[in-house]
């Protein structure tokens, strides 16, 4: 267990350096990014309009209540006629201090290595089949959680590549460290 726990730290580490490195000196961090035209206007629209932190759907409706088969029908054309998406919005500001949000990203590196490092110690075979092993897994969590975006919230096409790749290769690098610490099971 001292391993799993000592691969963890390590391969959390790796998968936040590795997701920095990504996101600071290549396109990945901004793929599927846009600026809004007019962005000064934009935001004067958008003060006011939203009291509390949140992701709002538009068209709204609400989403308590059963639809009757004429809001149904109104609804649809509100989406047909759009514009269609999600505001996600914080309309106090944000604090521009990175640091809190820095280490959230580590400690979840690390605890999602620890999960990992827990399966693959499991798994027999050699260091190869291993790391293949935490690159499935890494697709796995990327097509169930953001191949959804992309399907029905509409998240552009770059930005879920984006997604991909960053997960790939972080824990191809960060499955590597585990395999390497963590050793296999005998059969």
């Amino acid at each position: 267990m001292k391993r799993v726990v000592l691969a963890a730290i390590f391969a959390g580490l790796a998968v936040f350096v590795t997701g920095a490195i990504s996101h600071m000196a290549t396109p990945i961090g901004t793929m599927g990014f846009s600026s809004l035209p007019s962005e000064d206007a934009a935001l004067s629209s958008l003060r006011g309009l939203a009291e509390a932190d949140g992701l709002y759907l538009f068209p709204g409706e609400d989403l308590e209540a059963h639809r009757t088969p004429e809001a149904q029908t109104a609804w649809d054309e509100k989406i047909r006629r759009g514009p269609t998406g999600l505001l996600l919005i914080h309309p106090n500001g944000s604090d521009p201090n990175w640091k809190p949000l820095l280490l959230r990203e580590l400690a979840s590196n690390v605890l999602a290595a620890l999960l990992l490092a827990f399966v693959l110690s499991h798994v027999a075979g050699s260091f190869g089949r291993r790391v293949l092993i935490a690159v499935l897994v890494a697709v796995f969590a990327w097509l169930s959680l953001s191949v959804s975006y992309w399907t029905w919230y509409g998240f552009p096409t770059a930005f879920i590549a984006a997604e991909g790749l960053d997960q790939v290769i972080g824990w191809l690098v960060g499955g590597a460290v585990i395999a390497k610490i963590v050793p296999a099971p005998r059969s």
